[in-house]
């Protein structure tokens, strides 16, 4: 039997490309394997349930649910394969597309992937507290100050502006794409809540669609960028979290999920508001 052939493609907006060529007796041996995993839950008059001949059942499936359900069985093998030889960090689990699906040829199919990006802090801790000791940081027509007696939140926006102005990370296009379909999914959830429409919410702020989503990129963009610069002051500055701090943010948050990756999740959140509070008390 031959073997899954993968080629990479790395693309200047950070994204990599992996097409996979899945010669076609790898692709009818799963597929057979499919519509047996399949036939269990299907019901054909005359016999019982999961009994029924597979060429029977086969008839009875659709073409499309047995082309994923075969894929589903290729894939991750082939995926980390390709992962373990050439040492990929993805940073998100692709995004697969269907190129080449013939009968009794090999099938191509791509993933859209993509690696975290390296953060260069350069001498975070001077650009921080110099913004601060300043007091004030010039935006266009606009001159903010920062006194003394400022509130943290006030700190808070100072010190963000002055990361995200001054550490610059190329964020892959690709997870732009994803928060930014996140943040509209919240949108969307929000106003069937309320009863609206997203046409009419855009008449209301006076927006077109492609104006909301070049907006939700932006944001997308910052929120990525933020969240990996503080993880990397975290690296840096050594901060701990212990399990006291995670039990009580799962408790505080009313948190039921206490799986270990849930666990890690918190882990990682708390370190980058640690990290964030100890760049707001620079000086």
């Amino acid at each position: 039997m031959d073997k899954v052939t993968s080629v990479i493609a790395r693309e200047s907006n950070g994204n990599i490309q992996i097409t996979f060529t899945i010669p076609f007796d790898i692709i009818q041996k799963a597929q057979e394997e499919s519509v047996t995993e399949i036939a269990k839950d299907i019901e054909i008059p005359g016999f019982r349930k999961g009994t029924a001949p597979i060429s029977k059942v086969r008839d009875q499936i659709p073409q499309n649910k047995i082309i994923e359900h075969s894929l589903e069985h290729v894939l991750p093998h082939a995926l980390t394969e390709v992962i373990t030889t050439q040492k990929l960090k993805i940073a998100i689990y692709p995004k697969f597309e269907l190129i080449k699906a013939d009968d009794n040829e090999a099938w191509q199919i791509r993933g859209v992937t993509c690696e975290l990006p390296e953060v260069v802090l350069g001498n975070y801790k001077n650009i921080v507290a110099g913004a601060i000791r300043a007091g004030s940081i010039v935006i266009p027509g606009k001159e903010e100050s920062l006194s003394a007696e400022a509130s943290r939140d006030k700190k808070e926006q100072f010190v963000v502006k002055s990361l995200l102005e001054n550490i610059k990370v190329n964020i892959p296009n690709i997870l732009i794409e994803e928060e930014a379909d996140n943040r509209l999914s919240n949108l969307l959830s929000r106003l069937e809540k309320l009863g609206l429409a997203l046409e009419n919410y855009l008449t209301q702020v006076g927006k077109k669609p492609k104006d909301l989503r070049a907006e939700y990129a932006t944001q997308a963009k910052e929120a990525i960028s933020l969240d990996l610069i503080l993880s990397k002051i975290a690296e840096a500055e050594d901060v701990k979290v212990d399990q006291k701090e995670i039990d009580m943010a799962l408790k505080i948050g009313d948190i039921k999920d206490t799986s270990d990756e849930r666990k890690r999740l918190i882990e990682s959140i708390l370190k980058r508001r640690k990290s964030l509070d100890f760049l707001i008390n620079l000086r």
